[in-house]
C-alpha cells in the first residue's frame, strides 16, 4: 500500500480510502520565519516538505496538507517572522485531529521541524489522549544525540547554524547564500529567544543567527537528514505496530 495525499481525493474517494491507513501524517514547517541573512524565511517549510516526500515513500500514511504557521515567539524582532499564540497553535492541531478522527483515523504523527512548537504539541497530545486519539511528533532536539561524534564543530548554537545550514545545503542548495553566512553566537547562559537589542533578555544576534553556519557543508547535511528520516520512519512504524 502506498501513501496518499488527502487533498488530492474527492470526498467519495476519501470515504473509501481513509480507513485503509493506520496513521495520518502532518508535516509542520514555518513558511515565514527568519533564518539569518543566508537562508530564506521558508527554510523550515522546505525542510518539512522534503522530509514529508521522503517519509511517505517509505511507509504508508494518509498525508494531510503541511501546516505552515506555528508557535515561534523567539523570532518576532526579525521582520517577516510570523507566530501564532501557543494556545492558538495547540487548538489548530487538536481540531485538525478531532476532525479527521470522525472518519476513523485515531493516530496522528506531526513531522515537526521546530523547537518552540514542542510544548504546544505536548499539550495537544494530552488533550487528544483524553479522547483516545494518539498524537506523536518528531522532536528535532533528539537528533543531536544520534549524530556521529565530531560531525559538528561549532562551539554552540541552534538556529540558522552549522546544522541547519548543512541540511539546506543538502536538500535545497539554491536557497543558501554562503557569502552572507557569518558566525553569530552569544554564549551567555540562561537566555531565551533571540534579540537585536544588545541590552535585551535573549541571545543578542544582529543577524538572526545563533551558531556558526560558516562551517556547514552539504556532506554533513546528508548525514543529518538521513538520520532524521530513519528516526521518523521508525517512530511511525512503532505507531502502526
Amino acid at each position: 500500500m502506498k501513501s496518499i495525499e488527502l487533498e488530492n481525493l474527492t470526498w467519495i474517494e476519501a470515504e473509501e480510502t481513509i480507513n485503509s491507513y493506520e496513521v495520518a501524517l502532518i508535516a509542520l514547517g514555518a513558511r515565514t520565519k527568519e533564518h539569518g541573512p543566508h537562508l530564506q524565511l521558508n527554510n523550515d517549510f522546505l525542510l518539512a516538505e522534503f522530509l514529508k516526500e521522503q517519509v511517505k515513500d517509505k511507509i504508508p500514511t494518509i498525508v494531510l496538507p503541511t501546516l505552515q504557521y506555528g508557535y515561534y515567539p523567539a523570532f518576532t524582532e526579525y521582520p517577516g517572522s510570523i507566530t501564532l499564540k501557543k494556545e492558538t497553535f495547540c487548538s489548530i492541531v487538536v481540531e485538525i485531529c478531532q476532525s479527521m478522527s470522525l472518519y476513523g483515523i485515531k493516530k496522528f504523527y506531526i513531522l515537526n521541524t521546530g523547537v518552540s512548537t514542542l510544548l504546544p504539541l505536548e499539550q495537544a497530545a494530552k488533550i487528544l489522549g483524553e479522547e483516545n486519539i494518539t498524537l506523536k511528533y518528531f522532536n528535532v532536539l533528539d537528533i543531536s544525540k544520534e549524530l556521529p561524534d565530531n560531525l559538528l564543530v561549532q562551539e554552540g548554537g541552534s538556529h540558522a547554524d552549522e546544522e541547519e545550514t548543512s541540511i539546506m545545503l543538502h536538500i535545497a542548495p539554491d536557497t543558501v547564500d554562503m557569502s552572507k553566512a557569518v558566525k553569530d553566537l552569544d554564549l551567555r547562559p540562561n537566555r531565551r529567544g533571540l534579540t537585536r537589542d544588545p541590552k535585551g533578555d535573549g541571545h543578542f544576534s544582529p543577524t538572526g543567527i545563533w551558531g556558526d553556519p560558516t562551517v556547514a557543508t552539504r556532506e554533513k547535511g546528508k548525514v543529518i537528514v538521513d538520520i532524521m528520516i530513519s528516526a521518523i520512519v521508525k517512530q511511525i512504524n512503532e505507531m502502526i505496530e
